[in-house]
């Protein structure tokens, strides 16, 4: 039996694996991280499948280091004992005045039950913890939820439901869209999530125990105070990669997955990062279009997806925002833009940048047209016919606008038209947007995932390329993915790829460009070899889409053609930016 314990270190007020019954009777579990003394607190609460006891440079060694490394700040005021994956540092917030409250999500760490990621049930059980928090004696009745990713995620859901004592969201690089950017990119499988599930989750379910690591400040399992036999373990798990795999179109449990952004009414700041692309860009902006919340703001930034969740410009963000909303001071939130935007430029470099809206009203949305001969990009129609036939599993083509007289801003939703045939029933389409310096090198990007990612990435698989035109823009084509068009063979059709949301300043001398091909980016073929990493960084990060029951040769490793007719020529639709 697992049993709660109160202690006072380092100047907080700890209690360790506070229950928290569900409805059906399960017991979570919670550390709760609180000021001395009396008095009554805001909470900042977060519920996920990490182990709330692994902490941070014991679980992620690599993320460790290079976060010290980008942001040495969080070495300075914490001893980072309490540090954990994604989470914020109680040490950096309990000492002013907030309770930090870290559940594990049924099934995993100290929770018992069955692992269904992302589940409707899951996010019941979150509603239910963040009513629990904002009752206690300690609670000042006002909860906020942050956290990165997973963390980010599952806020999108239980906003939904609303929660009576839930005041504020901080959504941290969380997708919104179970199917569109976390199992199915354009409708091609991702390996992300099997891979993520098996290193991430399962290796500290509940039941893992003693084979499984221990926490670095009390000594016990963070998976569980019982090891479990692994049959045991495996019937009290979903098979999320396995689900992914057989449900190729979107369908009722995808649907289970996905937030009511319309019944969203909590205040929220989503913070997006223009190099997140698979999993940590769309949802952010996304969400933040369509939730109904009448006070949103949007924010967005470089670099790795947790270097700034911990960076002083970030806490700040953060520090901000939840003590306008849960502490009732002034902030100077009211003063804040509803959209900030680290405007990128090759170098790393970015500037701060203010916005009333998303999209940027003064978007000039302008069509590259795609030439066949010379594979040039211009906003001029050359009136040229023609094809361009590439493998698949090649380079593809890359099409080259001319280099760069004065600079181009290119900031906002892309999207590109395409027309394309294939030798089989099917074709995957992988555009890579891109920018080359005047010696003709790429520039690169340290992303969320990967420290050398291109501008801007888009998916589709030819045989979903069914658009809804009530929910499509020019520059977001919007795919139900609810049924299969299968090709003809050597038959072109009209492909609408949307581009995840970009931003990048294209300097004098410098050119963008459109790779199509039928496979993942990968910038030279080598890997960036981080130590420790958990995968591979040749360019996507953990985000590839190799699975041979998703994408067999016989129907994807083949041939595709471009075709070019003068009459609807293909085009890359930009986001221009006009000078100020």
């Amino acid at each position: 039996m697992q049993q709660m314990k109160s202690e006072v270190r380092d100047g907080m007020q700890v209690e360790w694996n506070v229950p928290i019954t569900m409805d059906d009777g399960v017991v979570l579990r919670a550390d709760v991280f609180r000021p001395l003394g009396g008095g009554h607190h805001p909470v900042i609460l977060s519920s996920g499948p990490y182990a709330k006891g692994l902490e941070f440079k014991e679980g992620y060694p690599a993320n460790w280091a290079r976060l010290v490394k980008s942001a040495p700040e969080v070495l300075e005021g914490s001893s980072n004992k309490y540090q954990t994956w994604e989470l914020v540092d109680p040490e950096k917030w309990v000492p002013e005045g907030y309770a930090c409250v870290r559940v594990d999500s049924r099934g995993a760490g100290c929770s018992p039950g069955v692992i269904d990621c992302w589940s409707a049930r899951e996010a019941v059980d979150l509603a239910a913890c963040i009513e629990w928090a904002g009752a206690q004696g300690w609670s000042n009745g006002k909860v906020g939820v942050n956290g990165i990713s997973y963390y980010a995620m599952n806020q999108w859901q239980v906003a939904g439901l609303r929660p009576r004592h839930l005041a504020a969201l901080c959504l941290w690089e969380g997708s919104s869209d179970y199917y569109r950017e976390l199992c199915r990119h354009g409708g091609i499988l991702c390996d992300f999530l099997d891979a993520w599930y098996r290193r991430q989750v399962t290796s500290v379910q509940y039941g893992v125990g003693e084979r499984g690591a221990k926490s670095a400040v009390t000594g016990e399992p963070v998976a569980g105070p019982v090891t479990l036999p692994e049959a045991e373990l495996e019937a009290n798990r979903v098979d999320l990669g396995g689900e992914a795999r057989s449900r190729t179109l979107v369908d009722d449990y995808y649907r289970a997955r996905m937030p009511d952004f319309e019944k969203m009414e909590t205040p929220m700041l989503s913070c997006a990062n223009w190099g997140g692309m698979g999993l940590h860009t769309r949802g952010n902006f996304e969400g933040f279009q369509r939730a109904a919340s009448p006070q949103k703001w949007l924010e967005v930034h470089g670099d790795t997806h947790f270097t700034h969740f911990y960076s002083n410009y970030g806490i700040a963000l953060q520090k901000r925002f939840f003590g306008h909303f849960l502490k009732d001071e002034d902030t100077g939130w009211t003063k804040q833009p509803r959209v900030s935007l680290n405007v990128r430029h090759p170098g790393e470099r970015f500037e701060l940048r203010a916005e009333h809206e998303w999209p940027l009203a003064r978007t000039r949305y302008t069509r590259y047209y795609l030439h066949p001969h010379g594979l040039g990009l211009s906003t001029e129609r050359t009136g040229q016919g023609g094809t361009l036939e590439y493998e698949a599993m090649g380079d593809g083509l890359t099409f080259l606008s001319p280099a760069m007289t004065e600079p181009l801003e290119i900031t906002g939703q892309v999207a590109a038209r395409l027309w394309l045939s294939s030798k089989t029933r099917d074709a995957d389409v992988f555009l890579v947007l891109r920018v080359f310096d005047p010696a003709g090198r790429e520039v690169t990007f340290i992303g969320s995932n990967d420290p050398r990612t291109p501008v801007g990435l888009g998916w589709l698989r030819a045989s979903q390329r069914k658009v809804d035109p009530a929910l499509s823009t020019p520059s977001r084509p919007w795919h139900p993915h609810d049924e299969a068009w299968p090709l003809q063979p050597g038959v072109p059709v009209p492909l609408d790829v949307e581009i995840w949301p970009t931003c990048i300043v294209v300097p004098v001398g410098y050119r963008f460009g459109l790779t199509v091909r039928g496979h993942d980016y990968a910038f030279d073929g080598t890997d960036f070899g981080v130590a420790n990493a958990a995968y591979p960084m040749k360019g996507v990060g953990p985000f590839t889409h190799d699975d041979p029951v998703d994408r067999p040769m016989d129907v994807f490793g083949g041939a595709n053609t471009l075709h070019f007719p003068p009459d609807d020529p293909p085009f890359l639709l930009l986001p221009v930016i006009p000078v100020r």
